[in-house]
């Protein structure tokens, strides 16, 4: 049940919202910018064991992480931290940072951007999955290779590892 009215009130179910597969995670958005006018953009972000985004730095947004169950560790400068069930945490534009699911067990998190735009990019390049998916496909290099050459156009650098 989707209600959904110009800039006024969305409301999903529990595995209702565009989900999709992002290089081995499963992002299922709860609000875009269609939805806020902009404002922000919010989704429910599930990370494997392994899983989550290399290291990289926003040119255009705050992003914000709510940990709702499981363990995700934080790479924000040269600074590591261990997030559990419960905890935020806050990335202003320009901050370099990545996160990380080092644990065994899956973990689930809500991410918020502000403002919005960047779930965009996500659609561009993500492998759509079913409503209510909870594994994704491993990243393609297809997948990997088409990140790399959209991000700088969503205000994205990634720090693609050297060695």
């Amino acid at each position: 049940m989707v209600l959904s009215m110009p800039h006024s009130r969305t409301l999903r179910t529990t595995s209702e919202g565009r989900t999709v597969a992002v290089v081995g995670d499963v992002y299922r958005f709860l609000a875009t910018g269609e939805e806020t006018d902009g404002k922000y953009a919010l989704w429910e972000a599930i990370i494997p064991p392994g899983g989550g985004p290399p290291p990289h730095v926003h040119s255009r947004e705050e992003e914000g992480f709510y940990i709702l169950e499981g363990e995700i560790t934080f790479s924000i400068g040269d600074e590591r931290v261990v997030a559990t069930t419960g905890m935020f945490a806050n990335m202003p534009v320009g901050t370099p940072h990545a996160f990380k699911n080092e644990s065994d067990k899956q973990a689930r998190m809500l991410i918020s951007i502000a403002p919005a735009g960047l779930e965009r990019m996500f659609f561009e390049f993500g492998v759509p999955v079913p409503q209510g998916a909870t594994t994704a496909p491993p990243p393609s290099k297809a997948e990997i290779d088409k990140l790399l050459e959209i991000a700088p156009t969503y205000g994205i650098e990634i720090k693609v590892p050297t060695h």
